[in-house]
């Protein structure tokens, strides 16, 4: 029973922090420093519950935009004509997938290994914070994401794979460069949460394909739909939330929480508390 009840918060935590520009992977890695809570405890199965969950949640909530870019991708190779914003879109999705998929698969040891510190998940959550605070005031947030440059996509693409640190996140860190580059806030959004498909989609069949040759027995299988339906409920909230929030509101409120947070974090370190 305590497993279910575990695997049912982590699943919440990750539909949350996948999403919010908060980090999952620096909530995680907390988690694990301060209270020894690791989604690696359940197994390999249950770490593709939570990725299949959220892949669900993203894919789910942007269905007919997702399928409104397919349509016009295919006829913009079939006719040659990139004009169309939502072809154009899918296509600049695709560029800003290729730098983050290069940079995970090159240096994934490195920042699997290397960077996992709760001091550095202090230096990133307020670094970040500040950019947040930065973007807002220098940021036009008028532009459409159909009118990005490619370079500009693929720049977006870098600012994802910084989301490898943890304590940076996927969000955080792309939303904010969109605001830098003009883009209105839920656009920003949007285009973040929508060029998440790829990445989440390549890790999942990763794990599916590893999953597969180890099986799977009854235990994994309850909390791997346990996992799913958790991260995948909440996340797709997590997105509806996010996206109106960001409509009427600015980032603001992240950067303070993120303050906050590592505030918390360096005095209980300072504290000599976890470990």
């Amino acid at each position: 029973m305590f497993e279910v009840v575990a695997a049912l918060l982590l699943g919440v935590v990750q539909g949350l922090t996948e999403f919010l520009p908060v980090s999952s992977s620096g909530h995680l890695l907390l988690s694990q420093y301060f209270f020894g809570v690791k989604g690696e405890t359940f197994g390999l199965s249950f770490d593709v519950a939570l990725h299949v969950g959220t892949l669900l949640a993203v894919v789910w909530f942007f269905r007919h935009d997702l399928l409104r870019m397919a349509s016009a991708l295919v006829r913009s190779f079939r006719t040659r004509d990139f004009t169309n914003p939502d072809g154009r879109l899918a296509c600049l999705i695709l560029v800003s997938t290729v730098p983050a998929a290069l940079i995970g698969y090159l240096f994934e040891d490195f920042f699997a290994s290397s960077v996992r510190s709760p001091w550095i998940v202090v230096a990133t959550l307020t670094l970040v914070g500040i950019l947040f605070l930065v973007g807002e005031s220098l940021g036009r947030k008028s532009r459409l994401a159909s009118r990005l440059k490619f370079r500009e996509a693929a720049g977006i693409g870098v600012a994802q794979a910084a989301a490898l640190i943890p304590g940076v996140s996927r969000s955080g860190a792309t939303i904010t460069l969109g605001l830098f580059l003009g883009l209105k806030r839920d656009e920003a959004a949007r285009f973040s949460f929508l060029m998440s498909v790829p990445i989440i989609l390549g890790a999942g069949i990763l794990q599916l394909s590893e999953l597969a040759s180890v099986g799977m027995d009854g235990r994994g299988a309850l909390l791997f739909v346990v996992g799913l339906t958790s991260s995948g409920i909440v996340g797709y909230l997590a997105i509806r939330f996010f996206i109106g929030y960001l409509s009427r509101h600015s980032l603001k409120v992240f950067a303070y929480y993120r303050f906050t947070l590592a505030a918390v974090v360096a005095m209980l370190l300072t504290l000599g508390v976890g470990g």
